[in-house]
């Protein structure tokens, strides 16, 4: 499931707060801030959705990611890839490196990187 770009800029700021009272995640936000309901309707979407949960204490409720920011942005970039460069991963790095004013270094630690991952196979 997708997240909208409203509720992805939320679910970035609850990923960083690790739980928190709306009053904390408006705070994130720099000004104007958005209105409480905004919020209040966005993370609805989100529980709905299953990326939030959320514990009563008191009239207030704390909001938690039900879904780690790893496991979204890995389905996120599998489904770019799949979408963009025919599911090819190959594809993709032919893409990034030749369209990205990567420097020498970085090349390299890149280079490695695949290294590291081809040795452990």
């Amino acid at each position: 499931m997708q997240l909208s770009k409203s509720e992805e800029l939320l679910m970035t700021h609850l990923w960083s707060l690790e739980e928190a009272f709306m009053k904390d995640l408006i705070e994130c936000y720099e000004d104007p801030k958005p209105a409480t309901t905004t919020i209040a309707t966005l993370l609805k979407r989100m529980q709905t959705k299953g990326f939030v949960t959320f514990t009563a204490e008191g009239r207030a409720r704390k909001y938690k990611p039900a879904v780690m920011k790893s496991d979204y942005v890995s389905g996120q970039f599998k489904g770019f890839v799949s979408n963009f460069f025919e599911n090819s991963a190959s594809q993709f790095a032919s893409f990034f490196t030749n369209s990205t004013d990567m420097s020498k270094e970085e090349l390299q630690a890149l280079r490695d990187m695949i290294d590291n991952q081809i040795a452990k196979k």
